[in-house]
């Protein structure tokens, strides 16, 4: 797609801090990273997320995440990672092109993970219901 801003990463039109790249993915640091390392992860096949990425695909930008967690938490010298990705713009996706979120965790570093919550009187089981009917 030719005004992705990823893709335009890939074609080289736009600078980046490279990480990694390989035939299929390409990995680059966030420019406005939760912490140092910050790290992106993205196919260099156009898509827009989750829902429409070839499974080829998403196979290697999980490998690619895969290596890079392990040269980010070394590298970085980093207590753990957080991987994560946002599918669509009310999940918080802002770059319409699929890409994994991996960042580097230090102790005491702040960063607040989603809250959690119980779930009400047969709202789990009414959530099963719909996701196992789904796969169907």
């Amino acid at each position: 797609m030719s005004d992705c801003l990823f893709c335009k990463i890939i074609r080289g039109e736009l600078p980046s801090f490279t990480v990694y790249e390989d035939e299929r993915t390409i990995a680059f640091l966030d420019i406005h990273p939760v912490n140092a390392g910050h790290t992106l992860v993205a196919p260099k096949k156009h898509s827009h997320n989750i829902f429409d990425i070839a499974p080829e695909d998403w196979a290697a930008v999980s490998e690619t995440v895969r290596l890079l967690a392990i040269a980010i938490e070394k590298g970085m010298e980093a207590d753990g990672v957080n991987i994560a990705m946002n599918n669509r713009e009310h999940a918080g996706q802002v770059v319409p092109h699929p890409h994994v979120h991996i960042i580097p965790r230090f102790k005491g570093d702040g960063l607040k993970l989603m809250p959690q919550r119980s779930y009400e009187a047969s709202e789990a089981e009414e959530s099963q219901r719909k996701i196992v009917g789904a796969l169907r």
